[in-house]
């Protein structure tokens, strides 16, 4: 008896030893903790004692899929993290009736929620959804993704209806408006300017200026077409002014061009459907939902007039819209006139692997994936903290990329937009600028002739520049004069 108990006592200060010792080394040696990762990670062929954790999931692409036997995905990848971080192991199951959780007509939950309430799964890592009444039944850890409920579309289900004035909407109604004022005030400026210049005629009281407003509005006009028009300027304060404008349509016409052939080549990705209401008012596509999914609920749940809309037309033809997997609602989507109303960040990835399939730009309920256990239990905390650490170190991030990598690089995820004025703010700071140095190239010029006038007819500077300004800007007044003084004679 005595040595049973002494052969009892010095066993368990061994195990006690070699545990202590094991854990130091963990901590000091990387091999050893490699190959506690290992371990974690469901190897159970060493004989070291790590907890076993029954995990439920369901098989959706890209979080659980199956390839040569094995399961890999987003959800095993995740979980692969979680069990070198925390040291357990774990042992995956498939949900047996396919179901994410919800409550059936009987009053019990299905799905991966069901199973861990009936203890036939320890943790659910799968996508998803935490809502308030599953928090009610089970617990749920920080979630690992954040997500909404947006609408899946094919691409040509709806035509897009062009405008009869489409071709101007590569600008906007403000950049249209700028661009109007900006030519009647270049306009005035070369008609002004042409008239200052002592260069564009040799006597301004007996000669016709050929720089009229009317023709000043010709030749901006030509410019806007890249054509050369008459008259041609001759002073320098002139070609300044037409230089600048040049360089103005050229620049203008080069951005229309461009933002018109983005127009034109996005026109496909330009769909009616926006929002849930453009969908509701539409009746061309049928709509729907995965059954007894919580997006089926959102809408049951929400006080909001048009999601209730949404929720009365999926109620009614249950049978008929809602589909059972998330495979089968893309596939509808891809073959009929179908719009599929579910996981925002699922979708995205329908979109990248289908280039035929787009994703409105509306999302709402926002909300996110989190890992199911059962309440009060001690791993709902560690997971937690295990998943904020993963997303603090930027795995949570890689493994986005890693399985949400688009297969359609032809395609750009920006939309189209008009053109505003804040965009081509510098160009009309250069026709600003432009303007500004030929009305003053023009009062120089005008002032070095008047200053060589007041030294032949003697009279001070001053008084001479007014009469030379005065006679340029009357002279048709003054010429009409001529004309019937000479009639009369």
């Amino acid at each position: 008896m005595d040595k049973g108990l002494h052969l009892t006592f010095c066993v368990m200060t061994t195990v006690v030893l070699l545990r202590e010792s094991s854990q130091t080394g963990e901590k000091n040696d990387p091999k050893i903790a490699a190959c506690i990762q290992m371990q974690a990670t469901g190897s159970r062929q060493s004989g070291e004692a790590l907890p076993t954790l029954t995990v439920t999931t369901i098989l959706e692409d890209p979080y659980v899929m199956v390839r040569s036997a094995e399961l890999e995905g987003y959800c095993i990848d995740l979980l692969k993290a979680l069990a070198a971080m925390l040291h357990f192991s774990y042992k995956v199951k498939v949900v047996g009736d396919g179901q994410y959780g919800a409550v059936s007509a009987a009053g019990n939950w299905t799905g991966m929620v069901g199973e861990i309430l009936r203890q036939e799964a320890d943790i659910a890592v799968a996508p998803l959804t935490v809502t308030s009444a599953r928090e009610e039944v089970v617990s749920f850890t920080t979630p690992f993704l954040q997500t909404g409920i947006g609408i899946l579309l094919r691409k040509d289900t709806v035509s897009q209806e062009m405008s009869f004035f489409h071709f101007l909407a590569p600008f906007s109604k403000e950049t249209w408006t700028g661009l109007l004022f900006a030519y009647v005030l270049t306009c005035f400026c070369l008609f002004l300017v042409a008239r200052l210049s002592p260069c564009e005629w040799n006597e301004p009281k007996n000669e016709e200026n050929h720089f009229t407003f009317l023709n000043s509005l010709w030749f901006g006009a030509g410019a806007l077409t890249l054509q050369g028009v008459t008259p041609r300027p001759k002073a320098l304060s002139v070609r300044v002014i037409a230089a600048v404008w040049w360089l103005f349509t050229i620049a203008l016409l080069a951005a229309y061009i461009a933002n018109f052939t983005a127009l034109l080549s996005s026109s496909t990705e330009q769909l009616p459907i926006q929002t849930f209401e453009d969908l509701v008012k539409q009746r061309k596509l049928e709509f729907g939902t995965l059954e007894g999914s919580s997006t089926f609920y959102f809408f049951k749940n929400s006080k909001n007039p048009i999601h209730q809309m949404i929720y009365e037309y999926m109620d009614k033809r249950r049978e008929h819209v809602l589909v059972k997997t998330y495979q089968e609602a893309v596939q509808r989507v891809m073959e009929s006139n179908y719009a599929f109303i579910g996981e925002s960040i699922s979708q995205d990835l329908a979109a990248a692997r289908h280039c035929n399939l787009i994703r409105a730009p509306e999302v709402i309920g926002a909300r996110g994936f989190g890992i199911a256990t059962t309440q009060a239990s001690p791993w709902t905390k560690k997971l937690s903290i295990a998943v904020l650490k993963l997303r603090e170190s930027g795995d949570l991030d890689y493994l986005r990329n890693k399985w949400w990598e688009t297969s359609c690089l032809h395609r750009s995820r920006e939309r189209w937009s008009p053109l505003q004025p804040q965009a081509l703010g510098g160009l009309f700071l250069t026709l600003a600028i432009g303007l500004a140095l030929g009305v003053i190239a023009a009062v120089v010029e005008l002032s070095n002739k008047s200053r060589h006038a007041a030294g032949h007819v003697k009279k001070s500077c001053c008084s001479v520049f007014l009469e030379e300004m005065c006679t340029r800007l009357r002279i048709k007044e003054n010429a009409r004069q001529n004309q019937e003084t000479s009639g009369r004679a």
